[in-house]
């Protein structure tokens, strides 16, 4: 299964790497619709409940065919807004699908992420049957399809008394309750929508559930315009006397109906519950074996400060600041392992640089940083890259770069002390190339780097550094050329520059001035 895992992921990571490099060459990453796709579901969800309350001033559950059809009439309003509605939730269906499909891509689907994963899949369940009652109520041939097909599968179950296929034979009429039935779940199950994805996002600080602005305004806009140009056909009115040669499917509501309409229903309810299996388990199945597995952060409290910078940028509130009695500081940083995804942005947030992930704390960084130096001896004035192994275009080693790379597992682990190592040991420059800012996979790992090298956000690049020697990046997995662009131009840049001259004998265990504080206090 693992060897399956691993496949799969490739696969997944791979297809997703060129989707988003093709997009962001169309539209920039600001504007990649796919970096977007979990909050595009949420913008929609809110475009189907404004259209939604509108349909429901006309719809009739005594006569649900006709009530349609008049508003479908309604040239000026009502016809569009119906096609707006139902574009609206075949878009939804596929943002969602768009974005477990990323989550997946980028392994952010076990351990503190699991309940993220699981919650998602609710999500779409509620989504789908939410769309289902929805096409029932218009009662055409393929809303009779939905419902026959329905009581077919829940007839197997032991929970009525008679079976309720029969209501679809024609023996007598429909019930109204049947019609009242489907507009309550229709109209429920979107307040469900709002406590599933309370849930959803329990486990992130600042979820973004607003793509931006111009991305919205595009998606509705193009939505409207099919709307208008293209209006929903209604399909003939459901009769059980009356067999139709042929019936229109929304695929992305009932893809699978054609298939289990050929099957017994004990081999559906089988099929069924082998994927939600599968699905439901990929937290498990999918994650990597033990001994891969990164480690949660720890905290040396003898470093901490109690300056609460590291638990304000942890994408996953894993870190909380408790009373501490040693005299040091009022409050210690303590890491909640279960809620800790180990991605290495508190360590970059640390000035005194005493928490992060094992092997990856600051102090690890510049040891590390130090021996890249010492044993690639770059040339005088050389161009150090550092790469994010989620993103950069994939740089690693590749002989192709003009320069060297020190690559690291998330840019916003990067400590800025490093940065201002490289530049003080006589590099030219450092490029620090991250994943766009909407695609993190850690969420904020891009955004925090931008910050403290630019914005004196706290662990800040110090002012002796010379800023023309540093530059921030942007390029996905899949946009190689356009990372080697950015080294490319910022090597160009620096030719106007002087050349530098190393120091020597630089202290890596002093170049913080919070480091040098703490040490002072303790000596």
């Amino acid at each position: 299964m693992q060897r399956f895992a691993r496949a799969l992921e490739r696969e997944t990571r791979r297809l997703l790497a060129s989707a988003d490099a093709t997009l962001n060459r169309l539209y920039g990453w600001r504007g990649n619709p796919l970096y977007q796709s979990g909050a595009l579901a949420i913008s929609l969800l809110i475009l189907l409940i404004v259209t939604g309350v509108y349909l429901l001033i006309f719809y009739r559950v005594g006569s649900p065919y006709a009530s349609v059809a008049r508003l479908n009439e309604q040239v000026w309003v009502g016809r569009w807004i119906r096609a707006l509605h139902r574009y609206a939730s075949d878009a939804a269906v596929l943002a969602v699908l768009a974005h477990g499909f990323r989550m997946y891509a980028q392994r952010r689907r076990w351990g503190p992420r699991a309940l993220a994963w699981v919650s998602g899949l609710v999500l779409l369940g509620l989504l789908l049957v939410c769309g289902w009652t929805g096409y029932v109520m218009v009662w055409d041939t393929f809303g009779q399809v939905l419902a026959v097909e329905g009581a077919r599968l829940l007839d197997l179950l032991p929970l009525f008394s008679e079976p309720i296929g029969r209501a679809f034979v024609g023996e007598q009429p429909i019930p109204g309750a049947f019609f009242f039935l489907n507009l309550f779940l229709h109209i429920a199950l979107p307040i469900g929508f709002g406590v599933v994805l309370w849930v959803h996002v329990s486990r992130v600080a600042r979820p973004v559930l607003a793509p931006p602005r111009r991305v919205t305004g595009v998606v509705v806009g193009l939505l409207v315009l099919a709307a208008v140009l293209i209006p929903v056909v209604m399909a003939p009115e459901a009769s059980p006397f009356v067999l139709p040669e042929r019936v229109p499917l929304d695929v992305f509501y009932a893809l699978w109906l054609p298939l289990t309409r050929e099957l017994p229903a004990g081999v559906v309810w089988l099929l069924g519950a082998a994927a939600l299996l599968l699905l439901a388990g990929a937290p498990i199945w999918s994650r990597p074996a033990l001994a891969e597995r990164p480690r949660p952060s720890l905290v040396n409290e003898r470093l901490c400060t109690g300056c609460w910078q590291c638990a304000l940028d942890c994408p996953y509130e894993a870190i909380a600041m408790l009373p501490r009695t040693d005299g040091r500081a009022e409050v210690v940083a303590r890491v909640d392992p279960s809620r800790c995804v180990s991605c290495g942005i508190c360590a970059g947030s640390c000035a005194p640089m005493g928490v992060g992930p094992p092997q990856r704390t600051g102090r690890d960084q510049l040891e590390r940083v130090q021996t890249f130096l010492a044993q690639r001896q770059p040339e005088p004035g050389g161009v150090v890259i550092v790469a994010c192994s989620n993103g950069a275009g994939g740089l690693g080693d590749d002989p192709a770069v003009e320069g060297l790379v020190f690559p690291v597992q998330c840019a916003g682990n990067v400590h800025t002390s490093v940065i201002e190592y490289l530049v003080r040991a006589g590099v030219e420059g450092v490029l620090l190339v991250a994943c766009p800012a909407r695609d993190c996979w850690n969420r904020e790992g891009a955004a925090w780097l931008e910050a403290r090298v630019f914005r004196n956000r706290e662990a800040e690049l110090q002012e002796r550094v010379d800023r023309r020697r540093v530059r921030v990046a942007y390029a996905g997995r899949g946009e190689r050329r356009a990372a080697l662009e950015a080294v490319r131009e910022f090597r160009t840049a620096l030719l106007g520059l002087e050349s530098p001259v190393a120091e020597e004998g630089i202290d890596v265990l002093k170049l913080c001035d919070a480091t040098e504080s703490v040490e002072g206090a303790e000596a």
